[in-house]
Order: structure tokens, then sequence, then C-alpha cells
């Protein structure tokens, strides 16, 4: 497999890393990137952006992340909660009156970057149309009540986290989330990232390939048994309506349009890791969070185990820890996996943003083993002096 791309001296074990993965991984198309103390010292790429045509990963090729949008999403909420644009004590109701119906008024920003709203899947029925075009979806939000389980304690808010943060930023700012990040985070960073994707880069994406099946029959029939129709964990992933499944819909212009701030952000592995060493520090003159908000952001506010995907989790403000985060990654670190594989984080200590986005799909309840091995080899180089 070629490999493309730079690194500084002492990050060669993240290139033999990033390789291994196309041997021995099932890595089909690829890129890692890590910033250190605000300069990129890793910048890798390879692989096929497109099985079909052999269309080839190129340094600018874009890949859907995601999960991994949730942390940019909370990093656009802290940047303007720390301008006094929002509140996070604040009830959501305070901004979107609506939201108030049937015992929602309590209901604060912190619980909701928190997955403790109680709104992990989305009721009513709704056309994929009408999800797509936001207001709806956000309608159908508003009327239902929480439910008592997920809200007594935590719930991974698989897509309605987008939602309700995404139309809290409509409503205080007059602008949508996408347009929010774009303005005051992407442009003075120079990130080739967004939510909501602008027709003229659709040809560099790189084409989305779902998880191959279990081969066990056991695997399967335990995926059928918490991801059916029934359950909360298969209806918050797959809902609303059941119009979500991980396959080709995602590779559809509609999808990648649209503004889904929990599920649809679209970039490079340079931005992502780009954006999450400008929370921690400067990148060219520009920090997007100060030292304050970022560390009461990163800080333990909710864990243990999680009520809608059954296994213990651990959340600051919108940001997943350790070792939810990955295994990989030491404590003290934040940021967000995305499904299927894509990961971006920083890490304080180490003064660490890193990004990795792909195409392949990989399925796995205790991380990726792709981005594992990629935040491993990048420790052992720290370790090792770099």
């Amino acid at each position: 497999m070629h490999i493309e791309g730079t690194t500084s001296r002492g990050f060669e074990p993240v290139r033999d890393a990033f390789a291994r993965n196309f041997a021995e991984h099932g890595e089909l198309g690829a890129a890692v990137a890590v910033y250190r103390r605000g300069r990129c010292v890793v910048d890798f790429w390879g692989g096929v952006a497109d099985r079909e045509s052999g269309r080839p990963w190129r340094r600018d090729t874009l890949g859907i992340v995601f999960s991994a949008t949730k942390g940019v999403t909370a990093t656009v909420v802290h940047r303007l909660a720390e301008r006094g644009v929002l509140a996070l004590d604040a009830p959501v109701a305070a901004y979107w009156p609506e939201f108030a119906a049937a015992g929602k008024q309590a209901i604060t920003l912190r619980d909701v970057l928190t997955h403790r709203a109680g709104l992990a899947a989305v009721e009513g029925a709704l056309t994929l149309d009408e999800v797509l075009g936001w207001h709806a979806v956000c309608a159908a939000i508003a009327r239902q009540a929480p439910d008592p389980a997920t809200r007594a304690r935590h719930g991974y808010h698989v897509r309605s986290y987008g939602w309700i943060l995404g139309e809290v930023v409509r409503r205080a700012t007059g602008r949508t989330l996408g347009r929010v990040l774009a303005e005051e985070i992407a442009a003075p960073l120079g990130l080739a990232f967004w939510v909501g994707l602008p027709e003229a880069h659709e040809p560099r994406v790189a084409t989305l390939y779902a998880a191959p099946e279990p081969s066990d029959p056991r695997e399967r029939a335990l995926r059928d048994r918490l991801l059916g129709p029934d359950t909360l964990l298969g209806r918050a992933l797959a809902g609303p309506s059941n119009l979500f499944q991980y396959g080709p819909m995602w590779n559809t212009r509609a999808l990648r349009a649209a503004e889904l701030p929990s599920s649809n952000g679209i970039g490079d592995a340079r931005s992502l890791a780009k954006l999450y060493a400008a929370t921690i520090g400067e990148v060219g003159g520009v920090r997007v969070v100060g030292p304050a908000a970022i560390a009461e952001a990163a800080r333990e506010h909710v864990s243990g185990s999680d009520a809608v995907i059954f296994v213990p989790t651990r959340f600051g403000l919108g940001y997943m820890l350790p070792p939810t985060l990955s295994p990989a990654c030491p404590e003290g670190a934040f940021g967000h996996p995305g499904a299927g594989g894509s990961l971006g984080f920083a890490d304080p200590a180490h003064e660490i943003g890193f990004g990795y986005v792909m195409n392949q799909m990989q399925l796995g309840m205790t991380g990726d083993a792709r981005a594992g091995s990629l935040v491993a080899a990048l420790y052992e180089s720290i370790a090792a002096g770099a």
C-alpha cells in the first residue's frame, strides 16, 4: 500500500501503524493527522476513496465522521457559551420555548451535553425529507415527553443530541450550527470540515462502505437483539421512523447537504486534528475555546452504565472521555469517536490534537482497532522522546 504524507522526526511509528492497518485490519482508504504544540507533526493518507472506480484517497479527500461530529458540535456550543451567547445551566426552553412541552421545562443545555435529557429516541412518524429539512424533527422533539429511565441516568443521545443543540444555536444566534462552525471556527483556522457540505466539495468525498455482516451467527443474533426496532438503542440509532441505517443512503447528496450536528460532519483528518489542537492552545494565532471553559468541558460529568447502549460510558460536556473515547487514549484526553472507526480528540497534557478519518466502517464495542493502533503508536513516539 502506497502511503503519502509527511511526519516530523520521532513520529515514524504512526506511519508504520497506519501502513499496518491496510495490511492487517482491513483498511480501505483513510487519513491520520496529529498536531502537537500547535504544529502539524503527522499527516498521512492512503488507499482508495472509491472501490468501484479505484479513485485514490488524496490529500484533499473528505470523509464522513458520524458521531465524531458531536465533539465538533460541543466545541461550537462551548465557544458560544464562553461569549455569553448561551448559558449551559439555562433551560433549553429559555432559547426554544416550545421545548418546554410535556414536562421538559427543567432540561438544561448541560443535561443535553451529558446525555441526560431523556430524549434518546425521537418519537413520531416523519419522512426523510422532513427530517433532513430540520424543522419537522425539531417540532417532534419539542412535543415528546422525556423518558424517565434515561432522564434519571445518562443514556447516549445518538442523533437527538445534534438536533437539540443545533436548534438552540439557531434560536440564540439566528444561524444554523453549521454556519456558526463555518464562520467562527473553520474559516479562521482554514479547516476543511463542514456540517452541511457545500455542493462544490462533493467530488472530494470518499464513498462510505458499511461494516461487513458478522460471520458468527451468535454475533448476528446478539446484534439483532440489541438493535431491534423494539429496543431503545435500535430506535435511537435508526430513528426517527427507522430512517437511518448505515449504508448507501449516507453517500447521497441529500444526506451530505443536510445539517445533522450529531452525525454527518464531513472533513479531513488534518482539520479534525487542527480543530482539537485549537481547543487547548493557539494554532496559527487562533484558539477557539479558552482554558477555563475547556477544562470544565473536559472533566468528568457522568460515568457508569449507559441507559441506551448498555455498557459503561464516560462523558464531559459533549465530549467522550477515556476509556470510552478510545482505550488507547490517556486520562485527560477528550473528544469523540464516530461509528465505524473515525476519531478526533485533544490531549492537553501532551499538547496533542488528533484526527483519523476512513471510509470502510468496522464494528466493535471496545473501540476501533485501526484508530487504537494509531493512538498507541502516537504515545509510543512521545514516550520515546518525539
